[in-house]
């Protein structure tokens, strides 16, 4: 069960005052926490949303009021200085926002068993499907994310897209579709002389991209990303490797075995004795 209603508007009163959010204007007294509990509430027949976590419900309880008290402080420093708060908040000062969360949970279970039991095969299976695909998409992103991290050479462009970029703000529409059905249409008009210099660029932008591909992938295997490099690429870089490895170790077998130069002093006491 639940905090009691006073009890959840106190705690969020005093978690203001002792915390000192941004300024030290009257607080104004905080809703209960218990409304974030209506999120999941299934919707034209769609799956329950998931619930909060401790801290989203905190931030979700906290927001409106910082955001009254702070009329012109950007949501994004609100956000910023309510995560730095919760970091600093007592096991106590947190439970409140944990119970509601825990209970949000289960709320959420008994809502998705509810809407799952009621779902035909085919539902169940599109579910699934769907599922699946926003794993993926995630995924992507994630390691779209992680090789530009990793300063990945971005891929080379195409002539129409160097012209695009290079005239998309002079093309005719008001919207993004009708600027590009606009270049689109110039583009074919263009005779083979005037798209010259474009599918140069891009002749261009391929040689920049294989040296740049290349010196990464070298670098990604240095560091243990070989997951990052192409395998066709990867078999490559391991042959070359492998290839100077060995070399460098028969020169110095060859350096080992060859003699030694004689000295200066050995060379006259050669001399010397042939002499007598």
């Amino acid at each position: 069960m639940m905090a009691p209603f006073s009890l959840m508007s106190v705690g969020a009163n005093l978690l203001v005052k002792s915390l000192g959010l941004f300024s030290s204007a009257s607080v104004v007294r905080c809703s209960c926490v218990a409304p974030v509990l209506k999120c999941f509430s299934t919707t034209t027949g769609g799956p329950p949303k998931r619930p909060l976590t401790a801290y989203m419900t905190y931030v979700k309880e906290m927001h409106p009021t910082i955001s009254r008290q702070n009329p012109g402080v950007k949501n994004v420093d609100i956000v910023r200085k309510l995560a730095q708060q919760w970091k600093i908040l007592t096991a106590e000062q947190k439970q409140p926002f944990q119970d509601a969360s825990s209970t949000s949970r289960e709320q959420y279970k008994l809502a998705l068993e509810k809407y799952k039991a009621q779902l035909t095969p085919a539902q169940t299976a599109a579910l699934a499907v769907e599922k699946r695909q926003k794993v993926a998409k995630r995924k992507a992103i994630r390691r779209k994310k992680e090789l530009n991290s990793l300063g990945k050479p971005k891929r080379p462009r195409s002539a129409f897209n160097i012209f695009m970029s290079e005239h998309f703000e002079e093309a005719k529409g008001t919207n993004m579709q009708t600027k590009m059905k606009s270049l689109r249409d110039d583009w074919e008009r263009f005779s083979t002389t005037q798209k010259q210099m474009y599918i140069q660029l891009a002749e261009d932008d391929k040689v920049r991209y294989k040296n740049e591909i290349k010196s990464w992938e070298e670098h990604m295997i240095e560091i243990g990303r070989e997951d990052l490099v192409r395998r066709k690429e990867r078999r490559a870089i391991k042959a070359k490797t492998t290839k100077d490895i060995k070399k460098k170790s028969k020169v110095k077998v060859l350096k080992a075995k060859a003699p030694k130069k004689k000295t200066g002093t050995a060379v006259k006491k050669t001399v010397k004795s042939t002499k007598k």
